[in-house]
């Protein structure tokens, strides 16, 4: 595997044009993995500034020009895996923008190869030093 930044955060396209539909509505959005309330631990879109970030929170990417973050407990639990932000029709039970479309954010994930947490790992020494 050649140098290049590895993605902690995805989106499927059905996420994506969702994404796309609620930007369209809204305007910038923003995303936060939940960490254990209402839905459990659901993505949840909200947007740009509805959801207040502070120092407890990591930045873990993009998705669609919206910005991704995870509390940093929650990370500790997650850094070994990426996430995919993936829809499903239902309705959740939480604040999150699409839940009136009839569909709710979910995340798949798989774990990091090692290769790919060795990467990682580099990046993020590289970013603490900055």
């Amino acid at each position: 595997m050649k140098n290049t930044k590895i993605e902690r955060v995805s989106a499927t396209q059905e996420a994506l044009k969702v994404i796309e539909t609620l930007q369209k509505r809204f305007g910038p959005l923003m995303f936060h993995q939940s960490g254990g309330c209402c839905d459990g631990s659901t993505p949840m879109c909200f947007e740009k500034g509805e959801f207040k970030t502070g120092d407890s929170d990591i930045l873990l990417g993009e998705i669609a020009d919206c910005e991704f973050y995870m509390s940093r407990d929650q990370y500790e639990y997650w850094k070994h895996t990426h996430l995919t932000v993936d829809v499903t029709e239902g309705r959740g039970s939480s604040f999150s923008l699409e839940i009136p479309m009839g569909v709710r954010f979910i995340i798949r994930s798989r774990v990091f190869s090692e290769e790919e947490y060795e990467i990682l790992k580099k990046e993020d020494a590289v970013d603490a030093g900055s």
